[in-house]
């Protein structure tokens, strides 16, 4: 079973990792925490999580993804707070922020599996959507992506805890909060499991179409079906598609750059690149012709904008994404014929979002 530390006395948390060190110099607004940092609000959380009934009824190692995820949920806090010109706290993008932080860290420093990981920083991330989800423009939409990410009832365990451990006047309209967020949860029939689309194509269709329907079916009329790959430069795509896509035609960015003689790191001629590489997609989606798209597509932003082009032209995605383990990647990367500058390498790892099932038609994880 795996767990983030065997020790979780708040000393010994404090001596090992430096993001639980850093909570204790990060203020908070005394409105919403009156208790004081962000190391006093989080050991307050933990203590309210292990009494949560909901929590000691969950498996252990379930127990131990939630409790790492309530350690880490103000993780970043500690780089977005700023304080205003009135003199009040606050700390946007904390969430999204310590999402990234959160993968980036247990992927370097510790050996927790692909699902664990990203369970805990997607938990890290909607954190604070159930305090919130009715502000949201469409609050349907967001609470059915984020079940498609995270167990919901876990994620109410969290925010239960969240709203628990301060010291605020606003207490008990936060537990209110809470509670709407279960029943609207159950009323979705995604408490419990993730919503269930009645296919891939209208999963993916409702996310990107503001009317669309949860429940509609629509029907298929694409036409082809492109092979975006994602992941880390040195993680396998070009052998990966050696082995099980060969014979497929291929758009790759690294092909393009290298017979253009660009360097990765020449920002300025990485645009040409992305010119030449949308002319020779645009060829294929005319001709309707299956391809591979093969490039790191590492952020969801830039994941989009090629997915967008794709639907353009009528063709479905499916997203592969491949990861090797921490210093697996280092060493493949330096193997390969053409390493990957490590500025570089590093740049990309601080934007690494691990693409969603709502992305694309279809999404496949290949890890190793």
């Amino acid at each position: 079973m795996w767990k983030i530390t065997q020790n979780k006395e708040w000393s010994f948390l404090e001596s090992q990792f430096d993001w639980v060190r850093d909570m204790a110099s990060t203020p908070q607004d005394p409105y919403h925490h009156a208790e004081g940092n962000v190391a006093i609000h989080t050991q307050m959380v933990l203590a309210e999580l292990i009494k949560n009934k909901d929590y000691q009824k969950l498996d252990p190692q379930s127990q131990e993804i939630v409790w790492a995820a309530a350690l880490m949920h103000d993780l970043e806090k500690r780089s977005t707070t700023i304080i205003e010109a009135d003199g009040r706290i606050t700390s946007r993008g904390h969430a999204k922020k310590g999402e990234l932080s959160a993968r980036l860290w247990l992927y370097q420093n510790t050996d927790v599996p692909f699902d664990i990981r990203e369970q805990i920083s997607k938990l890290v991330s909607y954190h604070g959507l159930p305090l919130w989800f009715f502000e949201k423009e469409n609050s349907q939409k967001a609470i059915l992506q984020a079940s498609l990410e995270v167990s919901m009832s876990q994620l109410g365990m969290i925010a239960e805890a969240d709203s628990r451990g301060r010291i605020c006047t606003d207490q008990a309209e936060l537990l209110y909060h809470n509670g709407l967020f279960r029943a609207y949860c159950e009323e979705l029939d995604c408490w419990n499991q993730p919503f269930q689309f009645s296919s891939s194509l209208g999963r993916f269709l409702y996310f990107r179409k503001e009317e669309q329907s949860p429940d509609y079916e629509p029907f298929d009329n694409t036409t082809c079906e492109v092979i975006l790959l994602s992941g880390l430069p040195g993680s396998g795509k070009d052998t990966y598609i050696q082995k099980f896509l060969n014979g497929i035609a291929v758009v790759s960015l690294d092909d393009i750059r290298r017979r253009l003689n660009i360097s990765p790191t020449d920002s300025k001629g990485n645009g040409r690149v992305i010119q030449e590489a949308k002319e020779e997609v645009k060829t294929y989606l005319r001709k309707k012709q299956p391809f591979v798209f093969n490039a790191t597509n590492i952020s969801r932003s830039i994941r989009e904008l090629w997915i967008d082009l794709f639907v353009t032209y009528g063709a479905k995605t499916r997203i592969v994404y491949l990861e090797v383990p921490y210093r697996q990647w280092l060493s493949q990367n330096k193997n390969r014929t053409y390493p990957v500058p490590e500025t570089v390498l590093f740049r990309l790892l601080n934007k690494w979002e691990v693409p969603a099932s709502w992305e694309a038609h279809t999404v496949e994880y290949i890890v190793s």
